[in-house]
């Protein structure tokens, strides 16, 4: 499948999104909302989704929508859009600039496109399984397969011990070279663009997901739910820079009971 028309698509989609939402990002009259699952909302978040559903529909009226903020539209499709408007609300809302926006191309129930696009950073990664890009050149994980050489990350140290393992979480981060709260797509950013080894989530919702698969893969990386089982369809993720390294991440946070 030639994926060529739906990256440059992808690339429009981030450009437009992002000249939304940098504006708005640092505004103190900026009303921030708390959802059902207790969980941050702005207007930049469902502004961002709007823009980014009426793009999609315009260009390919037959595709489905998926959107944290606006749920759910033909969903069966062959091909379906995945979007996070703003993944790391949190620290979107706090002045923070390490949150991004997630849009995947599924296929067939698949994804098979990612982008996480960062627009208060300006960088802008792409993959497809295969290959990955930053802000259009190759790039790749970097070597290392021992966690006790690595580097680790995960968006909030507290949520292992709330839906995981978190005696197994503590005593792999205590065998980490250096460990960090670079979360959120971030953190899959720095382990793509080989500036990081490890990035693990306990917990994550479909839009959270979708797009760090072809992503990772794409940049020669690892990525499973947090057992190391298939990333996609998952409510976790453990991505790590090569097999070596993501087999041991996989074995010391599920040690045998």
């Amino acid at each position: 499948m030639d994926l060529t028309p739906y990256r440059a698509f992808a690339v429009e989609l981030a450009e437009q999104s992002g000249a939304f939402l940098r504006p708005l990002f640092g505004a103190p009259d900026l009303a921030v909302e708390t959802k059902a699952d207790q969980t941050p909302v702005t207007a930049a978040d469902r502004g961002a989704e709007e823009l980014l559903r009426t793009r999609i529909a315009k260009k390919f009226p037959a595709h489905g929508i998926v959107g944290e903020e606006f749920g759910a539209e033909r969903a069966d499709a062959e091909f379906v859009w995945m979007l996070d408007p703003i993944d790391g609300t949190k620290s979107f809302i706090h002045g923070v600039p390490l949150w991004g926006t997630l849009i995947a191309l599924l296929h067939g129930g698949q994804p098979v496109l990612g982008a996480i696009h960062l627009p208060a950073l300006g960088h802008l990664l792409l993959g497809d399984g295969a290959t990955a890009t930053l802000d259009g050149q190759p790039t790749r994980v970097r070597p290392c397969d021992r966690i006790e050489d690595a580097t680790l990350l995960t968006s909030d140290p507290i949520n292992p011990w709330k839906y995981q393992n978190g005696p197994a979480f503590t005593a792999l981060r205590s065998r980490a070279r250096l460990v960090r709260t670079w979360g959120d797509c971030y953190g899959y950013f720095l382990l793509a663009s080989g500036r990081a080894d490890i990035m693990c989530d306990p917990v994550l919702s479909p839009w959270d997901l979708a797009a760090l698969v072809p992503v990772v893969r794409g940049a020669g990386g690892v990525i499973s739910d947090w057992q190391g089982r298939a990333p996609w369809p998952a409510q976790s993720a453990l991505a790590a820079g090569s097999p070596a390294l993501h087999a041991a991440a996989v074995a010391a946070l599920n040690p045998p009971a």
